[in-house]
């Protein structure tokens, strides 16, 4: 199995991180991965916020019930879309959800190549964590918080599960 295989197979959810710092290098790294998500119409809809302050992250488990392991992060990307950017009408518009998701994707899996350890935190679609990221980090309101990536080095590693399923898939018709 060739590397990029290899980090997507074993990518796992790390909720549990060391006390160690990781590096603007590695940040880059990550945002890059991010920036490189495919998008319709190559609009590239996303802006990102890297969160490193304690008292911020500590903060967002008051509005988002499934946060509780930001507080021991070494830091956070917020993935935020800006609608502005989406040029396609009607039904079409909401793509940014796609191609926000692909870049939290692409995060997920830079950070594991990097040895870290990191967790996907859906915000969108749900109203009180949307206003509590706008309001937590002075998020204009035509912009739309839509994942929180939590970051650090892993406490211990997760074994990777084959979650290869045949009965799954289908060829040429259902």
């Amino acid at each position: 199995m060739n590397e990029a295989l290899q980090t997507i197979i074993t990518r796992r959810s790390i909720r549990k991180y060391v006390d160690q710092p990781i590096s603007e290098d590695q940040v880059q790294w990550m945002l890059r991965a991010a920036m490189n998500a495919p998008s319709g119409g190559n609009e590239q809809p996303w802006e990102f916020l890297v969160i490193t302050n304690r008292d911020k992250l500590k903060r967002v488990p008051e509005f988002h019930p499934y946060s509780k392991m930001l507080p021991g992060a070494a830091l956070a990307i917020l993935v935020v879309a800006d609608p502005a950017r989406v040029k396609y009408e009607g039904e079409l518009r909401q793509l940014w959800i796609q191609d926000c998701s692909a870049a939290s994707q692409n995060i997920l899996l830079a950070a594991h190549s990097l040895g870290l350890g990191a967790v996907w935190l859906a915000v969108y679609p749900d109203p009180s964590r949307l206003n509590g990221m706008r309001e937590l980090f002075s998020i204009p309101e035509e912009m739309v918080p839509f994942s929180i990536i939590s970051i650090g080095y892993p406490v211990e590693p997760k074994q990777a599960a084959d979650r290869y399923d045949e009965t799954r898939i289908h060829r040429e018709i259902w």
